[in-house]
């Protein structure tokens, strides 16, 4: 029988994957798309995801990021990274270092999509395989997770976010990840290459991608006329969790709950939490895991449910970049608690 069936290829289950296969436990991950898996993301590592990367035995090229900065248009306030830099990776470089890493590791990836699951006190089956345990690693819109009844209803509240994300053939002008705000919206520059850069806008409003480019006219200035990549999209971003765990299956990444991209940490909580859930199946006490995650993600999800308050009322939103700017060791506090 297999020890860990992970279902989804993408960075959070080949994390899980790793950290299985490290361990000594036979994995299988199932995967149905080919080749490098993409996905609209800000593809900004923070120092954390870096360090838990090389502790897994990844490296990733890109560029180097040594800090965020946030501007409106009139201001600018930096917060440089206290230790090591991050590193800005385009999501595909980064998806093919962590296969290439478990195919050394001996890890199986199967075309396989995961569905109609069953299971007992002694395993789960599920696309013709039977596994001690499944790892459900399949998105921010989890059929596992919906599959399971682990998700909860929408909150009520402001409208859904939802994330655009293009590349542009132009030279890094700054080694941070700029964060443009306007009233409605953020824009997200990272620097990835010699020549690339990548823009990622979040917001409440559906529209295109240029027509939400066009309320950043200062960033504008800086991108050549085309992108060099078509516009992704993901959303709604909110993700509401009633548990992580059901019997022998654990949700991991996207799929275990989301709150915002707004500061970035979406990768290095997947990849800390991937971790637990390996431990967890190590130990099977897969009950654990709930616990574990919540450890672990707790510093991303109070930090971020903050600052998406305060971006949400019209008499927070606008001086949230003045105050960083006002109070600059706050602001490099809270980056450098996240980072």
């Amino acid at each position: 029988m297999i020890d860990l069936l992970v279902a989804g290829g993408g960075p959070a289950g080949l994390a899980t994957a790793i950290h299985a296969a490290r361990a000594g436990l036979e994995v299988v991950v199932a995967e149905p798309r080919p080749g490098p898996v993409d996905k609209a993301c800000g593809e900004g590592l923070m120092p954390s995801a870096v360090r838990r990367l090389s502790a897994l035995g990844v490296g990733v090229a890109g560029a180097p990021l040594h800090g965020i900065a946030y501007l409106d248009g009139r201001l600018r306030a930096e917060a440089r990274f206290r230790t090591s830099p991050g590193r800005g990776v385009r999501r595909t470089e980064l998806h093919a270092a962590l296969a290439a890493r478990a195919d050394r590791l001996g890890v199986r990836t199967l075309p396989l999509r995961v569905d109609g699951i069953r299971q007992d006190a002694h395993g789960v089956t599920a696309a013709g395989l039977t596994a001690r345990y499944l790892a459900a690693a399949d998105g921010l819109h989890s059929p596992i997770r919906r599959a399971l009844g682990l998700g909860a209803p929408a909150a009520p509240g402001p409208p859904a976010r939802y994330g655009l994300r293009r590349h542009f053939a132009v030279r890094p002008w700054s080694d941070c990840v700029e964060v443009h705000w306007t009233a409605r919206a953020e824009a997200y520059v990272t620097p990835l290459g010699p020549e690339l850069v990548g823009v990622a806008v979040l917001t409440r409003d559906r529209a295109p991608f240029a027509e939400q480019l066009a309320a950043f006219p200062r960033l504008l200035e800086r991108l050549p006329p085309a992108a060099a990549t078509p516009a992704r999209g993901a959303g709604p971003l909110r993700q509401r969790v009633r548990g992580r765990v059901a019997g022998r299956v654990l949700l991991v990444g996207d799929a275990a709950g989301y709150v915002d991209a707004l500061t970035g940490e979406g990768i290095a909580v997947a990849l800390a939490a991937a971790e637990q859930l390996v431990r967890c199946v190590l130990a099977g006490r897969p009950h654990d895991y709930d616990a574990a995650w919540r450890r672990v993600s707790r510093d991303y999800r109070m930090l971020t449910a903050s600052l998406l308050w305060l971006r949400d009322r019209p008499w927070s939103a606008p001086r949230i970049v003045p105050a960083a700017a006002r109070w600059p060791a706050l602001f490099r506090a809270g980056v450098n608690r996240l980072s």
